[in-house]
């Protein structure tokens, strides 16, 4: 995927995850009754936050890792007809992984 976006400091780009639109007894879910997804996969990273001592912080997410954030947070836009949202991340609560 090739996003034309550059996170600034502590910011992620992240691609939600798409969302069921049928429901397993087969209703469909309207847009506007669906909530919004909490999870999605990091496309880009900025460099981390400036610290007081002139050092910037290491960011704890990378590209791709799989990410479960808050629900409100962020900035939503679309581009070339993907949404996306921008998030800090500090926004971020948690990296998922498949490891059992």
């Amino acid at each position: 995927m090739a996003v034309k976006i550059h996170p600034v400091a502590d910011r992620v780009v992240v691609k939600p995850a798409a969302k069921e639109e049928i429901t397993r007894s087969g209703l469909v879910i309207p847009d506007t009754a669906k909530e919004k997804p909490q999870e999605g996969i990091v496309i880009a990273v900025g460099r981390g936050k400036l610290l007081d001592n002139g050092k910037r912080a290491e960011m704890e997410v990378k590209e791709g890792d799989r990410v479960l954030y808050a629900k409100y947070g962020g900035t939503e836009f679309k581009q070339d007809g993907e949404e996306y949202l921008v998030l800090r991340e500090s926004d971020i609560l948690a990296v998922l992984s498949d490891e059992k």
